[in-house]
């Protein structure tokens, strides 16, 4: 007998179900505390898909390079955040910043979802979603690791003799 495929629930849907079931965060007896993030990836990791975004040749011009930003409390929460920023393919670039370079149509959907999530819980959290020219992209400064971010952007000629 075969089985209906069933339509998978959207990210709004899915978020008022765990509200509706209580989203406060119980631990077992016993359970290590955490920050209720998964781990990130190594920095040069970060960066070759940032900066894939930056030095691609080929951009979609109907694209729009924006950052989401956000500061969650709960764990749940920032967690299901994070797997659907993901699924929708933005880059972690820290554990709370988000890079994406997506059409216009989907950044204004990320911005709509999340801004549902957020009115559906009485909370302090904040969301961010800053647009970014490719030319501010190409500026940014990374402070605290050693990266020479100008020969991988190619900004900065080298000549031999």
């Amino acid at each position: 007998m075969a089985r209906k495929k069933l339509e998978p629930f959207d990210y709004l849907r899915r978020m008022l179900l765990k509200r509706r079931a209580g989203l406060a965060d119980h631990r077992p007896v016993n359970h290590a505390p955490d920050d209720g993030d998964d781990p990130l990836e190594s920095l040069d990791v970060r960066l070759r898909r940032m900066l894939d975004i930056v030095t691609r040749d080929l951009r979609n011009p109907k694209n729009m390079i924006f950052f989401v930003m956000y500061d969650i409390e709960s764990n749940k929460v920032r967690r299901s955040v994070v797997k659907y920023l993901e699924r929708m393919g933005c880059h972690r670039v820290q554990k709370s910043i988000f890079l994406a370079d997506l059409p216009a149509d989907t950044m204004a959907r990320i911005q709509a979802d999340l801004a549902e999530v957020q009115a559906m819980y009485d909370n302090q959290d904040s969301i961010m979603v800053v647009p970014l020219s490719l030319e501010q992209v190409k500026t940014m400064h990374i402070i605290g690791q050693r990266i020479d971010l100008d020969l991988i952007v190619k900004t900065r000629s080298t000549m031999f003799f």
